[in-house]
């Protein structure tokens, strides 16, 4: 058994890390402070853009690249005096258009140039931003933007073509379709303009909209398990939370080279992949490709990266590619490396450790957060499989709810995670459902709807959704407890468990594994795999049945999909698959 701790000394830190002192922080730590270091506008006003691109063009910065992207063999740089100077393109484009802050632009592309210029151009504009997967098909794009009421869209000309065209007519908001040609010349599609063009003709003139700090800026939708997408709306205040969890979870340092490998269609591509790197002055990588795991080691190489973001199923996918490949690509730079998108399992963090020569730091958030809440930080030991703890201006619990309210839970407690209201990139709304927004609150708590536990020291450790809770003979089943022991097995590259009804003891634990390279699924296999989860976890909790899959369901933001799982075992309906990775 490896130890259940990785403890940091000063000597195994390359960079003195910003949150260096985890109670003293939390202790002189206020969001008004945070707040002071962030440049203002006129009036009181507060402007993402302004904060995270023009307050840099007008000093030191101004020749630093902010961002570099990577397109196939090829690089293009942006410089923070050019991003400045784009994005007011945009904004003035915007502007001409009569385009203004009742209106919502969205985007639709890859991660190429223009939808960086188009999203804090936007917001320069005091224009609410919406980033949607450039992978979505024609009904999840035409359900976004009719719930955003969507004014403009930005888009390639292949994808107005395959997904757009077909649905513009159901979304008569849709004023303004601005296309990026794929290729020079190419012919305008009907009813476009040509973004290139107006980007021209535009000047590089633009003083930045005062928007207010309760102003809407950022638009994100979140899939539920039925149903319409719900929008997540968050303000031009958010940007305080970007900023302190930039410098305290992700440790951003002005010399950084950072990768976040998030699209920007889920909310950490727009969080961490654009806005919180901006506002620490650091370069940041921009990929255009899909992953692979050869060409992601060689960007960490090559590209100097020292401080990486990304998500618990490229880990698992790097570790199904194996050791061999990791070992030919030095990193030398590379500092530290962080995770989200569901939790990382602990055998992930030891595969970090020891094939990376760092450990994988996991933290937690929602899209409704807006930012980073709790997390394992460089300076402090890691605890395998914990999320970490509270950063400072976070306050969490473990509650129990109840007819009379919520109750307070001890330390070891498996409970519901909370947290104290009012941190700045809160949202303040779903779009057009305050029912729906409403009851995620109680009192002063916002309810997660994750269940977890705090232990003795203060690390929250997830337990499961509450829907994926697995009730079985009187127990109460985390999958998450069971995935991670599975993937402990040397042959075990993902898993996925989930509950099955059963007559004898109302659910028994089902399990969907994936295999790393060099093993094929057999019966021997599969009695393997049950019996070292028997071993580890007792029989009461371990899977009694595997199933062997290819790949598992997962979302683009790389969460395994453990509602779909379950549908399709029992034959039952799907519900909303617009953030599948690799459908709609």
């Amino acid at each position: 058994m490896r130890p259940s701790i990785i403890q940091k000394t000063p000597a195994g830190l390359r960079v003195q890390p910003n949150l260096a002192d985890y109670h003293a922080d939390r202790a002189r730590f206020s969001w008004a402070a945070a707040r002071a270091d962030l440049p203002t506008l006129p009036d009181g006003g507060l402007n993402l853009a302004d904060c995270a691109v023009t307050s840099h063009a007008r000093g030191p910065n101004r020749d630093r690249v902010a961002f570099r992207f990577l397109a196939g063999q090829t690089s293009d740089e942006l410089t923070y005096g050019d991003l400045d100077l784009q994005t007011n393109r945009f904004a003035n484009v915007l502007a001409e258009l009569g385009v203004g802050r009742e209106d919502v632009v969205f985007v639709l592309a890859g991660r190429i140039r223009e939808l960086y210029l188009a999203v804090l151009g936007s917001l320069k504009n005091g224009t609410p931003v919406s980033p949607l997967f450039s992978a979505f098909g024609p009904d999840p794009i035409a359900t976004r933007l009719n719930r955003g009421s969507g004014t403009v869209l930005v888009t390639t000309t292949s994808l107005y073509l395959k997904k757009v065209a077909k649905i513009r007519d159901r979304v008569p908001s849709l004023r303004h379709v601005l296309v990026v040609p794929d290729e020079p010349g190419e012919p305008l599609p009907p009813g476009t303009e040509d973004l290139a063009r107006l980007l021209e003709a535009a000047s590089d003139l633009f003083t930045t909209v005062a928007t207010q700090p309760e102003d809407l800026a950022l638009l994100h939708f979140t899939s539920g398990t039925t149903g319409a997408p719900k929008g997540a709306m968050h303000v031009h205040e958010a940007v305080v939370t970007h900023w302190v969890t930039g410098r305290d979870a992700l440790d951003l340092h002005p010399d950084d080279v950072f990768w976040c490998t998030a699209d920007p269609g889920w909310v950490t591509g727009t969080s961490y992949g654009i806005i919180a790197p901006l506002l620490h002055g650091v370069t940041s990588i921009v990929d255009e490709a899909e992953f692979d795991a050869e060409r992601w080691y060689r960007i960490l190489s090559e590209q100097h990266v020292t401080v990486w973001y990304t998500a618990p199923t490229a880990v698992r996918m790097l570790m199904k590619a194996g050791p061999a490949l990791a070992a030919a690509w030095p990193r030398p730079a590379l500092r530290f490396v962080a995770s989200v998108g569901e939790p990382l399992n602990p055998e992930a963090v030891w595969w970090g450790q020891e094939v990376l020569g760092l450990p994988i730091h996991d933290n937690w958030w929602q899209t409704e957060t807006g930012g980073i809440m709790i997390a394992n930080t460089p300076a402090f030991d890691i605890k395998p499989g914990s999320m970490g703890r509270p950063l400072p201006g976070v306050d969490a619990a473990i509650v129990a709810r109840g007819d009379a309210g919520l109750e307070l839970l001890g330390d070891d407690t498996e409970g519901e995670l909370v947290l104290r209201s009012g941190w700045p990139a809160m949202f303040r709304g779903y779009l057009n459902d305050p029912d729906r927004y409403a009851r995620c609150f109680s009192g002063e708590w916002y309810l997660t709807g994750d269940l977890a536990l705090r232990d003795a020291d203060g690390y929250y450790w997830f337990v499961g959704r509450a829907d994926d809770v697995i009730k079985s003979a009187g127990h109460l089943i985390g999958p998450f407890e069971v995935e991670s022991v599975l993937m402990e097995h040397p042959a075990v590259a993902e898993a996925g468990v989930v509950g099955k009804p059963d007559e004898m003891v109302g659910e028994l634990v089902k399990a969907f594994v994936s295999l790393k390279q060099g093993y094929t699924p057999s019966d021997e296999l599969r009695q393997e795999i049950l019996g070292h989860a028997r071993r580890r976890l007792g029989a009461a909790v371990a899977p009694k049945e595997i199933a062997f899959l290819n790949t598992l369901p997962r979302t683009r933001s790389g969460k395994i999909m453990r509602r779909l799982l379950r549908a399709r075992e029992l034959g039952l309906p799907e519900g909303d698959t617009s953030t599948l990775e690799g459908g709609a």
